[in-house]
């Protein structure tokens, strides 16, 4: 009768021990044996006739491994399971000489496997965390600025035959050229955009005043645009942001149309154009539902901040043992091509952070009973749909193209994975907002974008 035994050898790391006996498997192997009897195709024997002799000559050895490996692996996820041990990843083999299985010579096997046992640990009180909830200031300004921003959105774009202000929109044609001769180059890049005169740089705008269609300028990238301008028009001519000689090219710049926004005005018809609902009528009104979706939308950024802070006190404040020599020796053996000591010593910090908050959040799963239904990953999907439309589909969320879609994405398993572990984590930060007794303090709107970006900066 087989037996499997443990003994430890370090922290969180075992090494179990499988006897198997003949009895185990040698019934198992001398069935197998006949029925490859019954089916075997043997040219100069008739089906089912085969010499059970030739057979075992030719099949014995390999059916003979097969059914001893299957026996062991048998009775080890028997042991797991029975004595309950929570394992990271699979046991790993120890040295084992398969050579000693000789089909002609049964006998009693021993195998070693080592493996890495998930550790038990507590989860910090968050009620006690020290958490910031920051409250962004909305100005004035703010909300002027969002108000303009409304107004050219919603305004008609009139045509005009000269340049005359900083705030025309100008259809171009950009041609890259050999010089001020303005020969254009043979595969040079070329490229229709749009762009406002308040684009260039301040000091080259008077070049532009007083240009009718067809006009052109000849430019050297660098020499009109400032930095953040300069990236954007860069980029869509296929040009490399950081090649110092890219950004010295010299392009012809043609007009091919010129605009003017005028801007909505601020009457009823506009506020109902965004507002249906009639519930704002005044220009008081509007100021004041733009500052309430103004700090909707920084609440809504202070609070993934949060939760990023939530992230840095469970992941600081969780003391988790590893089996770190048993993870090593896995994460070595996994993948096409065997890392070497040195690859695995430079990856391991950074899979162990990553195995620390999945053993966190598996535990505040299991003691929170949080889980998502297939329904929940429908609506996500649809969800997704609609803000790649713009809003929601006219005629209903249950159209049958909208049902397709959805039903389409549920069988791709690779989306499913996403969007399951996407509404989990949801749910988890949800689960810990309950848990926090935040302090709030007042920030502006710049600087609570700096913290949040120096912060990502250093995480980078």
């Amino acid at each position: 009768m087989a037996t499997v035994t443990k003994e430890n050898i370090g922290l969180l790391h075992e090494k179990l021990t499988v006897k198997l006996e003949k009895t185990d498997y040698l019934p198992s192997f001398e069935k197998t044996l006949k029925e490859y009897s019954k089916k075997a195709n043997i040219p100069g024997f008739r089906k089912g006739m085969v010499p059970s002799g030739l057979i075992k000559k030719m099949y014995g050895p390999s059916l003979f491994t097969d059914e001893v490996l299957k026996s062991v692996d048998r009775e080890l996820i028997s042991y797991l399971q029975n004595d309950k041990v929570d394992i990271f990843a699979q046991p790993l083999p120890l040295e084992t000489d398969v050579r000693q299985l000789d089909v002609n010579n049964p006998a009693d096997y021993i195998f070693h496997f080592e493996i890495g046992m998930k550790p038990e640990f507590q989860l910090p009180d968050l009620s006690k965390a020290t958490i910031t909830r920051h409250v962004v200031t909305v100005t004035d300004e703010m909300i002027s600025g969002e108000i303009t921003r409304l107004q050219n959105r919603y305004g008609n774009m009139k045509d005009q035959d000269t340049v005359n202000t900083e705030d025309n929109v100008l259809n171009v044609i950009f041609t890259e050229v050999d010089g001020e001769n303005a020969n254009a180059i043979e595969g040079g890049a070329t490229k229709d955009n749009s762009l406002l005169v308040k684009y260039f740089k301040e000091d080259f705008r008077s070049n532009l005043m007083g240009k009718a269609l067809n006009d052109f300028v000849v430019v050297q990238l660098d020499k009109v645009f400032d930095e953040k301008e300069l990236d954007f028009i860069m980029q869509d001519l296929g040009l490399d942001k950081e090649d110092a000689a890219a950004k010295q090219k010299h392009f012809k710049i043609q007009i091919t149309k010129i605009g003017l926004m005028e801007k909505r005005e601020l009457n009823e018809e506009f506020f109902n154009q965004l507002y249906p609902n009639g519930e704002v009528k005044t220009e008081a009104d509007f100021r004041n539902k733009v500052k309430e979706e103004i700090q909707v939308y920084w609440n809504n950024q202070a609070k993934n901040q949060i939760h990023d802070q939530v992230f840095h006190q469970l992941i600081d404040h969780t003391s988790i043992e590893f089996p770190q020599e048993f993870l090593k020796k896995w994460m070595k053996s996994q993948g096409d091509v065997v890392k070497t000591d040195e690859q695995v010593e430079k990856e391991f910090p950074s899979f162990l952070s990553s195995l620390k908050w999945t053993l966190i959040t598996d535990k505040i799963v299991q003691e929170n009973n949080i889980h998502v239904a297939p329904e929940e990953i429908k609506a996500f999907a649809k969800q997704q749909l609609f803000s790649y439309m713009g809003g929601p589909a006219a005629g209903g969320d249950d159209q049958p193209w909208v049902t397709d879609y959805v039903e389409k994405m549920m069988k791709d398993r690779k989306y499913v994975e996403d969007a399951y572990n996407r509404i989990q984590t949801s749910k988890i930060f949800e689960w810990t907002d309950t848990q926090l007794k935040p302090t709030d303090a007042a920030i502006s709107a710049e600087d609570f974008t700096k913290m949040v970006e120096e912060h990502q900066h250093h995480h980078h």
